[in-house]
């Protein structure tokens, strides 16, 4: 078994551009996909760790599309 990377925002970033210098990755959607919970994260003290595989198979998966609801859009008033 794979002892998982486990490292903050800035360190999955940092992987990931050592891979990909070009990247368009941002550190502002990693934390975004960490407070959304999105990837599954472990709190040690006031850092948030996560497994940097896992968010980068998260990244190239892509996002599921968001279904609309209908109704949900207010009526604009003239």
């Amino acid at each position: 078994m794979a002892i998982p990377r486990m490292r903050t925002a800035q360190g999955v970033l940092d992987i990931i551009k050592a891979d990909d210098p070009d990247t368009a990755v941002t550190l502002r959607h990693i934390r975004r996909l960490i407070n959304t919970g999105k990837v599954p994260v472990t709190s040690v003290g006031t850092k948030k760790l996560v497994d940097a595989d896992r968010v980068i198979e998260y990244i190239a998966a892509g996002d599921a599309p968001t279904e609309s609801v209908p109704g949900s859009v207010r009526k604009v008033k003239p």
